[in-house]
């Protein structure tokens, strides 16, 4: 739905849907709020639009780029080192509903980080040790990322947090734990939630019916059977509910990476601590956040499970719990050590698993000992990814030497090969295999086969090729010729990878949908 921005448009009201009228109004509101960004909400935007795979009017970003620039056209598609200008002018060619939707929820994020920091400046001796974290949780860089929440979608509660100074000094807290199982339509679905105030005391613990067939319960990692959800007659708005009443005012909650659990919960709440970004290891980027395994061993002193031994929902609550209390009774800084860092590397990253392989069947193909650890997904996809974990390094280490496949590179430039397998059933799967940190022995990138996720890193190779393509295009000499024929080349290369992965995609829909229909 496109609506025009001439101030002469009159729309007769009565004429229309409320629906259109209300998209409209977004639309206007959206229009105004992006104009008066600050040019690092925008970087940000157009980033995450990128990452999304979103398309405006003009197309994605570097589609934009084409039509808005023909002298530079996509050979300075870092948003960083575009105009604010061309930022907004790509943001106002979205007009979709739900692309309104999740732009507004991004600069919801960034005016919760501006309402903390107005508190904080007009009132620095009211702000309490609790609400540091809070603003520590709401600066740091993932926070936009993460926590731009479909709230907007059904069944979505979103619990208001007073901006007023008395619920701002509020201290208490109530930190949580969610366990999700994999469904037959290919969603996550919550079925137990436990929430423990600061002393630990339990204040919520609760089975959950999904009330749709569930496909995989995890057992090995959530520790829940079919028979623990006999009977139970408990849904998802009834624990909407009881979280509704725990936050009411100001209650602070806190997580380990909790916007996956507010995401199970279908729950938005900004007064949040999370504690998977108030801390953070010594020398890694932002977005590379610490387990909880690893933070009960580096900061708490004991081991949170035993090997092999499935999550506690329970435990990992007072884990969190536990986690806040250190952060300021203990005035630690939040950096891990560096020798409790390197038990990540103990790790294989398994990603773009069709959702119809099961942890049974990466174990079956897999060869070692390891335990699979299921990653929370953002949203819904037909893959879903998991870490094989390891006793030692050295293990994961032969794991993936043996495993068949190309050896490349992964947008950190961790080294990942995509594996080939074979099912008993004869179902033919890939998924990638990528190390947890990275290695000097690899060879260049292998382009052909990078996901369209990390399209917009592809590599030094390419970034050495834009940086001379950028001076040159500056210096009106007889390389000219050869500056085009660099920029086609790397157009081929995209176009090539877009369908490369639109047939991996398409080929594992197929795949799904065979084996649903012959009850694999």
């Amino acid at each position: 739905m496109n609506f025009s921005r001439s101030k002469s448009v009159r729309i007769d009201i009565n004429s229309v849907s409320s629906s259109t009228v209300s998209v409209f109004l977004l639309f206007r509101e959206m229009d105004e709020k992006i104009v008066s960004a600050e040019k690092e909400v925008l970087i940000e935007m157009v980033k995450l639009a990128q990452k999304r795979g979103m398309v405006g009017s003009k197309g994605g970003w570097k589609d934009f780029l084409k039509f808005y620039d023909k002298k530079l056209g996509t050979s300075l598609s870092d948003p960083a080192r575009r105009s604010v200008e061309s930022l907004v002018a790509f943001l106002k060619t979205f007009s979709q509903e739900n692309d309104l939707k999740f732009f507004h929820k991004v600069l919801q994020c960034h005016s919760n980080r501006e309402a903390v920091e107005k508190f904080k400046m007009t009132s620095p001796d009211n702000e309490t040790t609790e609400q540091k974290l809070v603003s520590l949780t709401l600066r740091h860089p993932q926070y936009p990322i993460d926590y731009s929440l479909p709230s907007y979608d059904e069944e979505w509660l979103v619990v208001k947090c007073s901006k007023k100074s008395k619920a701002m000094k509020s201290t208490i807290m109530v930190a949580i734990d969610c366990e999700m199982v994999l469904c037959e339509d290919g969603t996550e679905a919550l079925v137990r939630v436990c929430a423990v105030d600061r002393n630990l005391q339990v204040k919520l613990d609760a089975y959950v019916n999904p009330n749709k067939a569930i496909a995989d319960y995890r057992t090995e990692i959530t520790g829940i059977s079919a028979k623990d959800l006999d009977g139970v007659t408990c849904t998802l708005a009834d624990v909407q509910k009881s979280m509704k009443k725990l936050l009411s005012h100001g209650t602070i909650l806190a997580g380990h990476s909790l916007n996956n659990d507010l995401q199970a919960l279908k729950l938005d709440y900004t007064r949040v601590i999370d504690t998977s970004y108030i801390f953070k290891y010594a020398n890694r980027p932002a977005n590379r956040k610490p387990s909880l395994s690893l933070l009960c061993k580096a900061v708490l002193g004991y081991e949170l499970r035993k090997e092999g031994s499935p999550h506690n929902c329970l435990d990992d609550a007072c884990a969190a719990m536990k986690l806040v209390l250190a952060r300021f009774e203990h005035a630690t800084d939040g950096v891990i050590p560096e020798e409790v860092k390197a038990v990540d590397t103990a790790k294989l990253l398994l990603h773009r698993i069709p959702v119809n392989i099961s942890t049974k069947d990466l174990k079956s193909v897999i060869l070692g000992n390891f335990e699979i650890e299921v990653k929370t997904s953002k949203k819904v996809r037909d893959v879903y990814s998991a870490f094989a974990i390891f006793e030692n390094q050295q293990e994961a280490n032969e794991t993936f030497e043996n495993l068949q496949g190309d050896l490349e590179k992964d947008s950190s430039g961790r080294p990942q090969k995509l594996f080939n397998f074979e099912l008993s059933t004869g179902m033919m799967a890939n998924l990638y295999v990528c190390k947890m940190s990275s290695d000097d022995s690899v060879g260049e990138l292998t382009s052909k086969k990078r996901s369209f996720e990390d399209e917009d890193n592809l590599g030094t190779l390419k970034k050495l090729m834009k940086d001379q393509i950028c001076e040159q295009l500056e210096e009106p000499d007889s390389s000219s010729n050869q500056c085009e024929t660099q920029l086609k080349e790397i157009e081929r290369l995209k176009q090539e990878l877009r369908q490369r992965d639109q047939e991996i995609s398409s080929l594992n829909k197929i795949i799904v949908a065979f084996a649903r229909k012959q009850g694999l």
